[in-house]
Parts: C-alpha cells; structure tokens; sequence
C-alpha cells in the first residue's frame, strides 16, 4: 500500500462503519464450517478496516485479531467493539510485517476481505504461510464478477461520479494501478493449496443516502477530491437517480467468491 501514501482511506472511517454492506450469514457459516471454527481457534482479519465482519466471528473465535494500516479505521472498530462488548479481539494498527516482528502467533483462519489488491500479495502470502496453522488457511473475500452488467442506475451513478471526480480512479496520492495478475494465480503460486469457492449471489438494498455514503467510504471516492463541489456533486447525483427511479430505492444483485489457500500437511 506504500505507493499509495498514506492517506488512501484518511477521512473515510465514519462512512466505512456506518455505510458499507454487510456480508451475508452465508459467507460467515461458510468459513466457520470449511475450517472447523469451533470456538478454541484464533482468527486475523487482514485489511479489516472498521471491523464489521471481523466481528461477526466472535462466536467462533478464542481470539481475534484485526489488522489495518489506516489509524482512523482501527479506531473507529474499536470504538464499535467497545459499544458492543463483545468477542475478545485486537485492534493493530500497522502492517502485517511490522505485525509479525512483534507477535509469534498462529491463526486457524486469516480473512481478506475486499483489500488484497491494496497489498504485496505474494509477500503477504510468504508471511501468512508462517503464522497459519497447519489445516488452516487464507480466505480471500471478493465481490468482483468481470462478467456481471450493469443495472441502469449504476450506469448512471458511474457516469455522475467519472463527471465529477475525474477519468482516473484517484487513490491516495496517486492514480489506482489494478493488478495485472488475478488473486487466484497469486494464490496458486504460492505454498497454499488452492481453493475457488463460488458462493451464492445476494442482494443489497441501496437509498440515495447509503449511496452517498458508500462512494464516501472508498479510497476514489474521498470527498475531499471534491473541494468545495460536495452540495453540487450530491445535488447532480440525487437529481440523476430519481429520474430514474422516484422512490430514490435500489437493487443490486452481488456475486461472492471465496478463493481460499489451505496449509496442507508437509
């Protein structure tokens, strides 16, 4: 995440907590079954920004630990963990490396979710490798689907957004660069043994609102990339939407993919 300097999410946690989508039961039921979360294991939740799903496996978890190199994330997770004392987990803020220099622990599962392309991925998975336990593994959480299309309304939004925020995708301090290679051939290249899981679609319902507050939670879609145009851009995009659809409610059908790397017995 270097190149991207340090500011990629600065500004983003209050929207991150408050206006991100949940993952469904589905995804949690099925990680808890695939690696025999019973309650006595440990879990890391790499890139667990403000901690909604880290918190989810609290249940099934001895001890959890989240791990995100964006200070205001860490915190607002913490102060969410605080206000549901619930689950025993550990809020680090800093990278996996520095991480690992200090602690010497092992963990049955470690969940990616939506944040690998952020990271030097083979050098994670060489980390990992040592801090997962044997029959445990890496999960790496994606919504991406190169083969999905477009509803109306998100052809819309995109347009409004590439209108006011520019052609480039912006993260951080810098132009976002997608990796070239796919998370699956990363993960096959590695020591892990490698499984795609295809879990089933779910739906998200969206208001102008959440919206709003979901674009504000990305790393492109920082409002301070708008200056003094906030009122203006949301004004266009509140206008735009409601064309479309006057009760200002929206459907979205999403894909989930688990690709998971299991420590397989030497």
């Amino acid at each position: 995440m270097n190149k991207y300097g340090s500011d990629l999410f600065k500004g983003a946690a209050q929207y991150y907590s408050k206006y991100r989508p949940m993952y469904p039961a589905s995804l949690v039921r099925f990680l808890v079954d695939r690696c025999a979360l019973s309650g006595g294991e440990q879990l890391l939740d790499l890139g667990c920004g403000t901690g909604q799903l880290t918190i989810r496996f609290s249940d099934w978890c001895h001890k959890i630990v989240g791990i995100d190199t964006e200070p205001e994330m860490i915190k607002e997770a913490s102060r969410i963990h605080n206000e549901l004392r619930f689950g025993n987990i550990e809020w680090f803020s800093g990278s996996l490396e520095y991480y690992r220099k200090n602690n010497d622990e092992k963990f049955k599962l470690v969940t990616i979710a939506k944040a690998f392309h952020w990271m030097d991925r083979a050098k994670v998975l060489e980390h990992l490798y040592d801090m997962v336990t044997v029959d445990g593994g890496v999960s790496i959480i994606d919504n991406y689907n190169p083969a999905s299309k477009l509803t109306t309304w998100q052809i819309t939004l995109n347009e409004v957004v590439k209108h006011w925020y520019g052609s480039e995708r912006k993260a951080g301090n810098t132009i976002y660069d997608h990796p070239n290679e796919s998370h699956e051939d990363i993960l096959s290249n590695s020591s892990f043994h490698v499984e795609i899981h295809e879990l089933p679609p779910y739906e998200i319902t969206w208001t102008i609102e959440t919206i709003l507050g979901n674009l504000y939670s990305t790393s492109y879609g920082s409002k301070r990339f708008l200056g003094n145009k906030v009122e203006a851009f949301e004004h266009d995009l509140r206008s735009s939407l409601l064309a479309i659809n006057n009760s200002g409610i929206f459907k979205e059908q999403v894909d989930l993919s688990v690709k998971l790397g299991i420590k397989e017995l030497l």
